[in-house]
């Protein structure tokens, strides 16, 4: 969960769009089920927004862009990132943000999330778009 980018900067998407990419074959070591889920940063409540999207889930995965390397990015924003982009559109409020990742079933194999808080895999940090 984080409330922030990796600056200690606070996620406004009243102010600013945000990336989150997942390299190829980097995607979150998991067994079973995954997903990053958008919530109002103030009241923490899931977002109303006009594509009906709360979550980007693993069983999304294959109707989502690839970059040209494989790897995939997500676009935090309030405002539709366009037609070609929008399969991997993680809308937001026009506010403070706070985005969630779940992994269920972890693999116990590096990379792992195991044992929590010291595993071999990291998620990729939220970025900026400038």
């Amino acid at each position: 969960m984080t409330k922030t980018l990796a600056n200690g900067e606070t996620l406004d998407c009243s102010k600013h769009n945000y990336t989150l990419t997942f390299a190829a074959e980097e995607f979150p070591p998991v067994n079973a089920f995954r997903s990053v889920t958008m919530y109002d940063g103030k009241s923490q409540l899931l977002i109303k927004n006009p594509i009906n999207r709360y979550l980007i889930n693993s069983p999304m995965l294959p109707a989502m862009k690839k970059n040209a390397d494989g790897s995939v990015t997500l676009y935090i924003q309030k405002d539709s990132p366009g037609a070609d982009k929008e399969p991997n559109w993680l809308p937001a409020p026009n506010d403070l943000i706070y985005v969630v990742m779940r992994l269920y079933w972890p693999k116990a194999m590096p990379p792992s999330i195991l044992p929590p808080g010291e595993g071999t895999w990291k998620p990729p940090g939220i970025q900026l778009v400038k």
